[in-house]
Parts: structure tokens; sequence; C-alpha cells
């Protein structure tokens, strides 16, 4: 690992006056469980590191007058975990968090830095895009929220300008009737990357008819995908196994997987129509429970 100048803020605007001052140059570590690992193999090579783990105001979790949720960028994927509001109200968000590495990775570990590594694979970004999440930006020009499904933009690429820092992630509240599903295909079971991810969220009425429909791929395209096609497709349905068939079907068709040492396309591509049904299945049932679990 080459030699660089570290800097850790207390505040919010400290840290974006240093980014933007050095520019380039500069790299935020949030959990480091990413950035780490990358400057130990030599992928990235900053000259300096601003660490924004002192910053107080990027850590904790608090009810909006509205009923949404929002929790801090710096707030460890395990104290998301283990917080009963969360695991109440968002439990498929909360398996995903619990795919991440082991307990101790996910004591550092954030998801602001699962979000902005901006890896295809990432576990929480198919999970957050069925609940219609939003990211808080705060930067030199001010603050901006944007929906998360515009921050992905490429592998390891996001929305994020350089001197910007993801401060918040913002999920609405769960509708009644709705319930999440988040399936993991993965060689072990625990401590590996996804070679497909797939999450669902649904919401029926009182005849189990879907009101609303939403699905989003990991692993499977160049970013986490939300896919509009299968969701039009059982708007309004019965989940009949034609109907389930033919979303699955559209889902497949808008993957875009690669070939590598995990998996072929071809395979990844199959399983993306396979898992589709499945998690909507899991998602519907959970609906119907009415606890969404």
């Amino acid at each position: 690992m080459k030699n660089f100048e570290y800097f850790a803020p207390e505040t919010t605007e400290e840290a974006i006056r240093l980014l933007d001052e050095h520019g380039e140059a500069a790299k935020p570590l949030a959990g480091g469980t990413d950035l780490l690992i990358f400057m130990r193999d030599q992928k990235i090579t900053p000259d300096v590191i601003v660490d924004l783990k002192g910053i107080n105001a990027l850590s904790g979790i608090e009810e909006l007058p509205d009923g949404s949720v929002q929790f801090g960028s710096l707030t460890p994927m395990q104290d998301l975990a283990v917080h009963p509001m969360m695991r109440e109200r968002y439990p498929h968000f909360i398996s995903s968090i619990r795919e991440v590495g082991s307990i101790q990775v996910r004591n550092l570990a954030t998801v602001g830095g699962n979000i902005c590594n901006a890896s295809p694979a990432a576990d929480t970004p198919p999970t957050l895009l069925t609940l219609n999440a939003q990211v808080r930006l705060a930067g030199p020009r001010g603050e901006r929220v944007i929906p998360l499904r515009e921050f992905f933009v490429g592998p390891g690429q996001t929305a994020l300008e350089r001197d910007e820092v993801l401060t918040h992630v913002i999920l609405p509240s769960p509708q009644p009737r709705s319930g999440g599903c988040y399936i993991k295909l993965a060689n072990r079971q625990a401590m590996d990357i996804a070679f497909v991810g797939v999450s669902s969220y649904v919401v029926l009425d009182e005849d189990h008819t879907v009101v609303d429909a939403r699905i989003a791929l990991g692993a499977v395209a160049p970013t986490p995908l939300r896919v509009d096609a299968a969701e039009t497709i059982l708007q309004g349905q019965q989940l009949t196994k034609e109907v389930l068939s033919e979303a699955g079907e559209a889902a497949e068709a808008a993957s875009r997987p690669i070939t590598d040492h995990r998996a072929s396309v071809e395979y990844r591509r199959m399983m993306v129509k396979v898992l589709t049904r499945r998690a909507v299945l899991r998602a519907a049932e959970k609906a119907r429970n009415g606890n969404g679990r």
C-alpha cells in the first residue's frame, strides 16, 4: 500500500471542503471493508484519505414526520440489522444486510459505502431499489435528494460528484398488505459475492390482486437494475403460474450478465427467471400474512 495523507474531519462541511480541495487525489473512507482491500491490492492508489467515521451526523436512525425512515450513511450495517424499527418495517432489506460478509464485517461496513462502491453484485442496493429508496447528497453547491435508481451509472460509477458526500438514505413507509423478499445465489452460504441477486416487493389488495410490484436484480447487469417490464406484467394481476412465468421471462430479457469465474451468462439468465418467480411468490405470501415477513 502506497503512502497517503490522512484526514479525519468531524463535520460534513469539513469533509466536503477536503474533498473539494484535493479533488481526484482524494478518496472518502466509510467502513473501509472495500476501499482498504482495493488499496492493498493497488487497484486504487489515492494520495489522500478523508475518513468520515468521526462525523457523528452521518450515523443514526430516525423516523421523519411523513412516516419515512432516514438513516445516516455511516451507520454500521449491524446497527441497522438489530434495530427494532428497521426489522419490523423493512425485513427484506435487513435480510440483504445479513448476506454481507460476517458479523465482524457488518460491524464496520456501512450501507452508504456499499452503495457508493457501486458494485453490480452488492447485496443491499436491489432491496433498496424495491423500497423506492432515496439518497441525500451534500456538497459545496448545497444538498440534493435523488432516487437511488438514478444514482448508479455504471460499474463502480455513481451520480455522486467528487466533492459530494452521501449523507443519508431515506426509505418510504411500507404500504399495508405489502411484503418483500431478497434471494442471493452464491457458491457458499456466507461471505461470498452473489452471482445472481433478486429482490421483490409486492402490495396486494383484499382479493390478493397485485396493486404494486417492484423487482430489482443484482450481479446480472452493469448496475443494480429495476425491471420495469416485469413489474408492469404483474400490475393488476392474480399471481397465476402463467403471469409469474411471463414476469420471470421479462426479467431474464432485461438482464445483461457476463460470464466470469463464478457463473456463465446462460446460467445467470436462467436463474434470473427462476429466482424472479420465486421472489415474487415469497413476497406475496408475506403480504398475505400481513406482516411483511
